[in-house]
């Protein structure tokens, strides 16, 4: 099958891709620096899957651990998730996130071109699609972002073209996720952010478990149905099958695709909120807040060319990605350790 690389291995959508890429008969090797995951993760993959990863702790952004990773595996295909993604971190800190992100896929780049590996798959995002598109978004809308993480994914996906377009056996796939939530069916994998998280639904499992007193909804006067920001959430065990339809699309395809992964739907913060609730049987505390600058009022996407080039569809509804949310935040009260 292949020996894959998996930058950023040990976190979120990292962790899970690489138990389905087990599953799928790949061999895995995971290159994290663990600045926002934990070994810990690596042991929890190896146990759902029944099957041994290789790990080597090591940075995009240096050109030695690169190299050493490309020496010491024979590997046939790259999935890029190492990155920093915090939007509003993005606007305190821009030249951290320029130099992290882009950087760091240029130096992995060009490892992978020495090494003669021409298969990659990158973890892109529904933000590049900026705010003058309307929903539901198809790939071929112009790109564009609001800050600098959103810029970040904008031209990593421009240099993927560009490394296309120099080499004709170059074979790249950028996946423009839409909103990853929910946990492994186990309970042994979720999502683990270090510190107060960024994004809604691990919040409302610190408060749903006490760690977080109320949570806060940024503006209900949109124009949506309830006046809250509508989003396309996405279960992460989906995303993660997405991600191995896309490798076995590079193996066989050349030429760069973007593709986006989403369910097609979208549901309002209330919604998530309410269908939390009923996951874990009890009320959340929540008020309303001031809209967030760059926020916009809809996003979810147009899926159809996922189903059309790889086959793939979401399965998960909501309801679902937020029981296996609380299975995780239940069964692991003190995190990932």
């Amino acid at each position: 099958m292949g020996k894959i690389l998996v930058t950023g291995g040990a976190g979120f959508i990292g962790s899970h891709t690489c138990v389905e890429l087990l599953d799928a008969g790949y061999e895995v090797v995971v290159m994290d620096n663990l600045s926002n995951s934990k070994e810990a993760v690596i042991q929890r993959i190896e146990k759902i899957a029944g099957k041994p990863v290789d790990f080597f702790k090591g940075d995009i952004c240096c050109a030695e651990d690169c190299e050493t990773v490309f020496s010491q595996f024979a590997i046939d295909a790259v999935v890029h998730f190492a990155g920093y993604k915090a939007v509003g971190e993005s606007v305190e800190k821009p030249l951290m996130y320029y130099n992290n992100n882009i950087g760091g896929s240029v130096t992995l780049l060009e490892a992978m071109q020495k090494h003669n590996c021409k298969r990659i798959v990158f973890s892109s995002s529904a933000t590049v699609y900026g705010m003058n598109n309307e929903a539901p978004y198809t790939e071929d809308m112009p790109t564009s972002a609001t800050n600098p993480y959103g810029y970040t994914k904008v031209m990593i996906e421009q240099i993927l073209r560009d490394v296309c377009v120099s080499d004709g056996d170059f074979s790249a796939v950028a996946l423009r996720y839409f909103n990853p939530i929910g946990a492994h069916k186990s309970g042994l994998l979720g999502e683990d952010p270090n510190g107060i998280p960024n994004n809604l639904v691990p919040y409302i499992a610190k408060v749903a478990s006490g760690k977080l007193e109320c949570l806060g909804v940024f503006g209900d006067d949109y124009d949506t149905p309830d006046g809250t920001g509508v989003r396309d959430y996405i279960h992460v065990t989906d995303l993660a099958k997405g991600h191995v339809c896309a490798i076995d699309y590079a193996m066989k395809n050349k030429g760069f695709e973007a593709v986006n992964l989403g369910t097609g739907n979208g549901s309002s913060v209330l919604q998530v909120v309410e269908a939390y609730e009923k996951a874990c049987g009890k009320a959340i505390p929540k008020k309303i807040t001031p809209r967030r600058a760059g926020d916009i009022a809809v996003s979810y996407a147009d899926a159809s060319k996922a189903l059309e080039l790889f086959g793939w569809s979401a399965k998960a509804d909501i309801n679902e990605m937020c029981e296996d949310s609380w299975n995780f935040t239940k069964l692991n009260p003190a995190g990932i350790i």
